[in-house]
């Protein structure tokens, strides 16, 4: 297998062996926005991922345009990942199709996130699909996958993963939840094997909730090329302080 390649977002550089860490915003109106990005930069970070379906001020129909525009301004040279999880996936919204493929479209058309994470279990056409128009705007594409239930087979893992990459998807992601330490291992031997033999450009995985701890920290062994941590409010079970993951990724780099 060919050696990863890495992709590079604004100064930081993904894929290089050495997990980058991604604090999620999870602000419902603006105010919140402002007071968790000042968080954000107040500790180890290096990229940030809006959550926009945690966002309740959308009757304005310029409300994507202005929060984007004030978290590029803020946020300066670090990494914007704009996000909208949706209720089928662990997230805070239902939406139709139609709006998920709107929203990410208008999101990218403003220039002002990097990449855009798009949901697989939306369809593989809707997702093959829309990655090629978000690439048209300009921006890096993350392609995700959640199972909130359990954890599919090695086997299951590694082909979802290796099918967002094949539909073009820059960085491909897969979230699980452990039922089981069994399962925890699971995840960590499909990262091996996506690194070994189907990868050829980043990944991220995660084993979910307090039993997967472990996986979030392992990317220097597993290949994981970013791990999602706190500055206040998680996105997802099992995320930990942005500060602690940085005091204790060095002591897990496998030089």
């Amino acid at each position: 297998m060919e050696r990863i390649q890495t992709v590079t977002v604004r100064n930081t550089v993904l894929g290089d062996g050495t997990p980058k860490i991604c604090v999620p915003i999870t602000a419902g109106n603006r105010k919140e926005l402002e007071e968790q990005v000042q968080k954000l930069l107040d500790v180890p970070c290096d990229m940030a991922e809006w959550r926009a379906d945690f966002f309740e001020e959308t009757d304005d129909e310029e409300w994507l345009a202005q929060a984007l525009k004030f978290l590029r301004g803020a946020l300066r040279e670090l990494p914007l990942l704009f996000t909208f999880r949706t209720k089928e996936e662990g997230g805070e919204r239902s939406i139709s199709l139609e709006e998920y493929e709107r929203l990410n479209v208008s999101a990218a058309a403003t220039g002002l996130a990097d990449l855009v994470d798009v949901e697989m279990n939306r369809g593989e056409q809707l997702f093959c699909s829309l990655v090629k128009k978000l690439h048209g705007h300009g921006v890096l594409v993350i392609g995700s996958f959640h199972d909130f239930s359990g954890t599919p087979s090695k086997r299951e893992i590694t082909d979802i993963l290796c099918r967002m990459q094949s539909c073009g998807a820059d960085i491909s992601k897969a979230a699980v939840m452990p039922q089981s330490e069994a399962d925890v291992m699971t995840l960590l031997e499909a990262s091996l094997e996506m690194k070994k033999s189907c990868a050829d450009r980043p990944f991220i995985t995660m084993s979910m909730g307090s039993l997967g701890g472990i996986s979030r920290l392992a990317g220097s062994l597993t290949g994981s090329a970013v791990t999602f941590a706190t500055a206040g409010r998680a996105s997802a079970p099992g995320q930990m302080e942005a500060e602690a993951v940085a005091r204790l990724l060095p002591a897990m780099k496998i030089e």
